[in-house]
C-alpha cells in the first residue's frame, strides 16, 4: 500500500498477511494490532512516550535470567497472568492461580507425610487434603509440584543461602487421594522492584507485597493440570495482592493444634512434635482433560 494513513494502517497489517498464516495466530494477531493502534489513538501517544515503551521493554529483556522472569512478573502485576487462568477455570474444579516467576522443575520427591521445613525452628504447620475429581472420588497417583517461600519471605531461586530446593516437593499421591507434609508458615513478601516493573507499581502508586501463600501444580492423567496458592484468611494483604492472584475459593484456615493431637504415625515429624501446631486442610478438585 502505498498511501498508508492513520485511518487505514490497521487494515494495511491484516492484509500484509499471507495467505498460509494460521488462522489462530491470524485471529490473535489481527485483535492484538486492532487493540494496539487503538490504544495509541486514544491516548495520542507522543514520541517521547514510545520510546519510554520501548526502553521499558528492553531494560525487561535484559534483567530477566534463568531464576528471573520480569515479562511474567510483568504480565502479573498487570492482572494479565491472573485474566488468563480465570479466562480458562471451570466451576467444577479448584481455582486456578498464578504460577508466579519463582517456580523450578525438578522438585525431589517427598513422600506423604514428609517434611519441608528442614532445620528451620518455625512453628510446625501441618497441611494436608484429598486431590479428587468433580464428583469427589479421589485420583490415585496425582501428582503435587509444592513450593513456598522461606520464613525469610525469600524463595530459593532468590537467596544464595538457601538450597536450591530448599522448600520445594514433589509428591505423588496414594489410592486414596491423599497428600499430606509438614512445614513452615509461607510468609508474605514483595515481588522484585528493584526492575523496570518496580518503576511501573511507583508510578502508579502500587505496593509490590503478596499475600503468603502455598504453591501447589497438580497433575493427574486424564485431568487438567492445575496451577495454583492457596492463602490463609487472615493476611494482611489478602483483599490486595500485588498481582491479583486471590479467589475466594483459594482461602484457608490455619487451625491451632496441641502438641498431643499431632499424627501418631505417617509423617515423618510423629512423635517429635512438642509444641502447638498449626493445620491446614485443603481439597484440591480437577477437571476430566
Amino acid at each position: 500500500m502505498r498511501n498508508v494513513t492513520k485511518d487505514n494502517i490497521t487494515e494495511a497489517f491484516i492484509n500484509y498477511m499471507g495467505e498460509e498464516t494460521d488462522p489462530r495466530l491470524r485471529e490473535v494477531m489481527t485483535s492484538l494490532v486492532r487493540h494496539l493502534h487503538a490504544f495509541a489513538k486514544e491516548v495520542n501517544l507522543t514520541h517521547a512516550e514510545w520510546q519510554v515503551g520501548i526502553n521499558f521493554l528492553e531494560r525487561a529483556g535484559e534483567i530477566s535470567d534463568a531464576e528471573r522472569h520480569e515479562f511474567v512478573l510483568l504480565s502479573d502485576v498487570l492482572g494479565l497472568s491472573s485474566l488468563v487462568d480465570m479466562l480458562h477455570s471451570t466451576p467444577e474444579g479448584t481455582s486456578s492461580s498464578v504460577l508466579g516467576p519463582f517456580h523450578i522443575s525438578g522438585s525431589p520427591p517427598l513422600s506423604v507425610g514428609g517434611d519441608l521445613r528442614g532445620e528451620t525452628d518455625a512453628q510446625v504447620v501441618l497441611v494436608e487434603g484429598r486431590v479428587k475429581d468433580p464428583e469427589g472420588n479421589p485420583i490415585a497417583g496425582a501428582t503435587l509440584d509444592i513450593w513456598q517461600t522461606a520464613p525469610n519471605g525469600l524463595y530459593s531461586s532468590q537467596d544464595p543461602d538457601q538450597d536450591t530446593y530448599d522448600f520445594h516437593g514433589l509428591q505423588t499421591v496414594g489410592e486414596d487421594g491423599r497428600y499430606a507434609f509438614t512445614t513452615v508458615k509461607p510468609v508474605e513478601y514483595t515481588v522484585p522492584s528493584d526492575g523496570p516493573v518496580g518503576d511501573i507499581l511507583r508510578a502508579c502508586g502500587r505496593h509490590p507485597w503478596r499475600p503468603s501463600h502455598l504453591h501447589f501444580i497438580a497433575e493427574a492423567e486424564g485431568f487438567r493440570p492445575l496451577v495454583t496458592e492457596v492463602f490463609p484468611e487472615d493476611d494482611p494483604y489478602l483483599d490486595q495482592d500485588t498481582v491479583f492472584g486471590v479467589r475466594e475459593d483459594l482461602v484457608m484456615r490455619y487451625q491451632t493444634m496441641p502438641a498431643g493431637s499431632f499424627p501418631e504415625g505417617g509423617f515423618d515429624l510423629s512423635g517429635k512434635v512438642a509444641e502447638d501446631y498449626l493445620k491446614v486442610e485443603f481439597d484440591l478438585t480437577l477437571v476430566p482433560a
